[in-house]
């Protein structure tokens, strides 16, 4: 939770303050492919729920360690960039007071801070974890499956509710995977205690 609220002082910080002048991203046809959809808005913010889960199926406190320790290297990374490179997300031609929900999270984040997106490091990244830890605990295919269709929503919400674009997306894919690749790789053939 201190990690927590000490990134949103940081990113909202940086945010209000950019040290350099901003980058606009650009528009590509992804982005005009993927329209607009309010209905992604519960998807986006599942976030939240979704990130928590790769903690709860932890066996030691060490792995959390590890694990917090690696998430947190990917945000701190994130900030880093951020700090030298402030990104926005272009205008779009929509009247956000059409969709309150849509428009407090407008008001809230300001579209900035945007390549790499963290909400997409930080959904591949669990979406990384997670698959591993299922298939520790031998989880029926379903679920796993489960697991990445989550994932998969979360990253497009992030360009159905206007919050990224693609280039964001893809930085923010390479950002999470390549995190969760780092930590994973002594991870792989590590018996937990209790464990089939």
């Amino acid at each position: 939770m201190l990690f927590i609220a000490l990134f949103f002082g940081a990113y909202f910080y940086l945010l209000k303050n950019p040290a350099y002048p901003i980058t606009v991203m650009p528009i590509t046809w992804l982005d005009r492919l993927i329209g607009f959809h309010p209905r992604a808005l519960p998807i986006y913010l599942s976030l939240w729920v979704y990130v928590s889960l790769p903690p709860t199926l932890l066996a030691t406190k060490r792995e959390l360690y590890h694990y917090g320790m690696a998430i947190g290297a990917a945000c701190l990374l994130g900030l880093f960039i951020f700090y030298f490179w402030p990104t926005a997300v272009p205008g779009a031609n929509i009247d956000w007071t059409r969709y309150p929900n849509v428009d407090f999270l407008k008001n809230m984040d300001a579209s900035g801070n945007a390549c790499p997106s963290l909400h997409v490091t930080t959904a591949i990244f669990s979406g990384i974890w997670l698959h591993h830890l299922l298939r520790r605990f031998r989880a029926p295919p379903w679920i796993t499956s489960l697991n990445w269709i989550w994932c998969i929503g979360i990253v497009y919400s992030t360009l159905a509710t206007r919050q990224h674009v693609a280039v964001d997306v893809l930085a923010g894919l390479a950002l999470g995977t390549v995190a969760a690749y780092l930590s994973l790789r002594h991870k792989v053939g590590i018996k937990v205690s209790g464990a089939v």
